[in-house]
């Protein structure tokens, strides 16, 4: 029994992790388990998923085991709650023997609040047994979609841990997330078998979060005009496609003088652990990666995730953006996407092994996503919709910023169908465009399209002007991509009554030239604070808070969140009392640091 055993929930939250009060559904989740009772647990990156079996756990006897998909996830929430004065330990393959040993010693005697396991320690019934022999607090099932053939990220390992309801019936399980409709729900309920859970659904917002959503047209450009005056300190993920572009990316950042490391399963293992601990080590950082990249990733100050290519679903596209500002501080997600990733998407279902079940409610999530690229509403709000949730026109979304017109696109509509089926329903976008365009190239003269009744209709359009009004008709079902050939587009079930004149299309009027976003530039972390000596005391709390990692080899912002130092920035505590009375300062941590940020604060004074 660790020596936190019986505490009140309020006293650990307030002694241990430094904050007043808890969150939302926190409090209430905290209570049902301490009751013994198993819950299924929907709450935003950054919300406060963490605190909901770490409290109780510290509160109930026995050890807490949370299962953990990553073990670089492991280690670093281990560290964290070390500076906590939290008796954490992870239990995986990174191990030496002998310390795997003392880590199982230390379980065994009730040493321990909290062990971190991989889902596949658990299929070892060895383990299972010797877990038997321990006393236990409770189960976190952490990155619980992972059960579930229809959530974004299946691992068919965690459909083994229902062995933990039939071996330990008595002990509270909770599954936890950040995303989740309603089938993967279920799938969560089912596969790990809980015991009559209560469901536990926090509202999907991340409201400091800026979405923004760009027609691919220079992705190099555009990504760099979007990166051009940032803070050199500012940390971010830019999500490719492919191997080879997330390496090519990684270079060409390089060249312009940002610091950029790659991340992808092709590299050598301790190529991705060197890259991936600078990340989380170093400020200014950014990562280009795959979606290998991320899962479970803790780094609260990641100020922006940039996509380069189109995710698969609208659950992957929040989980990747939620690497964003999980300290609550303002963050950009931002992405590029064209037809062609329309095309690649779309041929990755269909090419794929699954079952046409899955295939099916593949295809719906592309759908769903293509319609929030696609929009001329707030984005945040069909962003939440999705998810069952509700908002107002949020104003930090770029429809929101920059409202999007729309026009009555039934001619063009017309124009573009009649072309498709014209030139014989096999081409892709760019020849289509050729056609109407009324291009005199080669290829449209070897194929007789020069002779069309559809060649050089459409010069009204520019060429990204119909690059835009194809995708927009094929995110609506007006065009399909032919996956079996070579990306063709092809006229979709609802194009005849468009082509007849029974059916009114609308699109959206693209901003092919966007404007400066009114919160780019270095204007970001300036916009903190209303002194700009206020910038200066923030700038030094940040290097001593290095200093002190550095020391220990920890990433900064195990010492303190950025959000802790803006508070210590606007509030200047002057002794050790006002400093505790701070967001993310316990007891040991104020013990630890408390005289060095002080003495930063009366510096500055001074």
């Amino acid at each position: 029994m660790g020596p936190l055993d019986s505490r009140l929930p309020e006293e650990v939250l307030q002694n241990v992790f430094g904050f007043e009060s808890f969150r939302g559904q926190q409090a209430e989740i905290i209570d049902h388990v301490l009751k013994g009772g198993d819950a299924l647990v929907l709450m935003p990156t950054g919300g406060g998923k963490s605190l909901c079996y770490q409290v109780p756990a510290l509160c109930r006897p026995g050890v807490g085991v949370v299962i953990s998909p990553l073990i670089a996830l492991m280690a670093d929430q281990v560290q964290a709650l070390n500076q906590y004065g939290v008796k954490a330990a992870a239990l995986n393959s990174s191990l030496e023997r002998d310390e795997a040993r003392e880590v199982v010693q230390a379980m065994a005697q009730g040493e321990l609040d909290l062990v971190y396991l991989s889902p596949e320690r658990l299929s070892s019934q060895g383990f299972l047994d010797f877990l038997g022999t321990c006393p236990l607090a409770l189960f976190a099932i952490d990155e619980a979609h992972c059960v579930s053939q229809w959530g974004h990220d299946f691992r068919p390992e965690y459909q083994k841990l229902n062995i933990l309801s039939r071996m330990f019936p008595q002990v509270p399980r909770l599954a936890l997330t950040a995303t989740a409709d309603e089938p993967t729900r279920l799938d969560m309920v089912q596969g790990l078998e809980l015991m009559e859970p209560r469901l536990f659904i926090s509202g999907f917002d991340r409201p400091n979060i800026q979405y923004s959503v760009k027609a691919k047209l220079n992705q190099r450009k555009q990504l760099a005009d979007f990166l051009a005056g940032r803070s050199p300190r500012d940390s971010g993920i830019v999500y490719c496609i492919s191997r080879d572009k997330v390496e090519r990316t990684a270079e060409w950042l390089n060249q312009l003088g940002y610091k950029a490391l790659p991340y992808h399963a092709g590299l050598d293992k301790e190529v991705r652990r060197a890259n991936q601990d600078r990340f989380f080590k170093e400020e200014g950082i950014i990562i280009t990666a795959t979606i290998a990249f991320g899962m479970g990733i803790d780094k609260p100050d990641v100020r922006f995730v940039a996509h380069l290519d189109l995710p698969k679903s609208l659950e992957a596209y929040y989980q990747e953006t939620g690497r964003a500002g999980r300290d609550g501080l303002p963050s950009e997600a931002w992405m590029v996407y064209g037809l062609e990733d329309v095309v690649k998407q779309k041929m990755f279902i269909e090419n794929s092994n699954a079952a046409e079940k899955q295939k099916r409610i593949e295809r719906q999530k592309l759908d769903a996503l293509l319609g929030f690229c696609e929009t001329v509403r707030c984005r945040r709000q069909v962003l939440l919709e999705y998810f069952g949730d509700t908002c107002e026109p949020c104003g930090n979304c770029d429809t929101c910023r920059e409202p999007v017109e729309s026009f009555d696109g039934t001619e063009a509509a017309q124009k573009a169908l009649s072309c498709v089926y014209r030139t014989g329903q096999r081409f892709g976008a760019n020849h289509v465009v050729d056609v109407l365009l009324g291009s005199d190239n080669q290829r449209v003269r070897d194929l007789g399209h020069n002779n069309l009744s559809t060649w050089g209709i459409g010069k009204e359009h520019s060429r990204n002007g119909w690059r835009s009004i194809l995708r927009q008709l094929t995110s609506l079902g007006l065009l399909s991509v032919d996956v079996a050939g070579h990306g063709g587009l092809r006229l979709g079930p609802e194009s005849r009554a468009v082509l007849r004149g029974e059916k009114e299309i609308r699109l959206r009027k693209e901003v092919l030239t966007p404007r400066k976003s009114p919160s780019s530039g270095g204007s970001r972390a300036k916009a903190l604070f209303d002194d700009p000596s206020d910038e200066e005391l923030f700038s030094s709390l940040r290097s001593l808070r290095m200093e002190l990692a550095k020391e220990q080899g920890v990433p900064p912002y195990i010492i303190f969140h950025d959000s802790t130092l803006v508070e210590i920035t606007r509030e200047k505590p002057r002794n050790k009392k006002e400093l505790s009375l701070l967001s993310g300062v316990g007891q040991t941590k104020l013990k630890r640091y408390g005289r060095a940020f002080l003495q930063a604060v009366k510096e500055s004074l001074s």
